[in-house]
């Protein structure tokens, strides 16, 4: 046998042996670890999103799910989404502008008076002042002052201090009762700029300011249980 044909013969046994042997294959479980450690490295994940973004896309993907929901039950689909979503809106909005801001609810029974006591006159010259130089709001306020010290000085109010303007309109109205309703509107606006944020103008003054002036010379309505009816 020669040198070439004895090499021959033995790469084909090795050759043979190695058919007859399994597959070498790695575990699954390993394979999985090694494949995450390898994925872990930095190197992989240079250019991934950052925490805050994938938060902000975790929202809208959200947000998008909810509509996507919404526009499915509503009539008109999409479009009938919008239109209810801006009704609410408008309705919110109305109920703001109308209620003023959250603390006038709280801050609403806070007295009427607030420092030392002064006449009706002394009220109304106030308002004037203010009127005159266009601080309506501030105006508003002492007429409404004024009001309250007048009927408390025909003694058709007793002079309570602590009252509120809403107290004070329901308790005018039982002897002033045909002007029932502008109390309680005069009452409400001196609470809407006081306590609600609101800002008055010279139209709400001037209301004020007529009936007022129309309680001064409109006669009460007495009997045995009003203040000084007994005079």
């Amino acid at each position: 046998m020669t040198a070439t044909g004895g090499t021959t013969t033995r790469a084909a046994a090795a050759l043979a042996r190695r058919a007859d042997e399994p597959p070498v294959t790695t575990p699954r479980v390993p394979a999985r670890e090694a494949a995450e450690r390898e994925l872990s490295k930095p190197m992989y994940h240079e250019n991934d999103p950052g925490l805050l973004q994938r938060a902000w896309s975790a929202f809208w993907d959200w947000v998008d799910d909810v509509l996507d929901a919404a526009s499915g039950v509503t009539p008109g689909g999409t479009l009938g989404l919008v239109v209810v979503v801006l009704l609410v809106l408008a309705l919110l909005a109305a109920l703001w502008w109308r209620l003023g801001t959250p603390r006038r609810a709280a801050a609403s029974a806070a007295a009427l008076f607030d420092d030392r006591p002064r006449s009706a006159a002394e009220h109304r010259t106030a308002a004037e002042a203010h009127a005159a130089a266009g601080r309506w709001t501030e105006a508003v306020q002492e007429r409404m002052r004024a009001l309250v010290r007048s009927l408390e000085e025909r003694t058709l109010l007793d002079p309570r201090p602590g009252r509120t303007a809403d107290e004070a309109a329901a308790e005018a109205a039982r002897t002033l009762p045909g002007h029932a309703d502008a109390l309680r509107a005069a009452a409400r606006a001196f609470d809407d700029v006081t306590y609600g944020g609101r800002t008055a103008d010279q139209e709400a003054y001037v209301r004020l300011r007529d009936l007022d002036l129309t309680l001064e010379r409109t006669r009460p309505l007495l009997d045995a249980t009003t203040p000084g009816a007994a005079g």
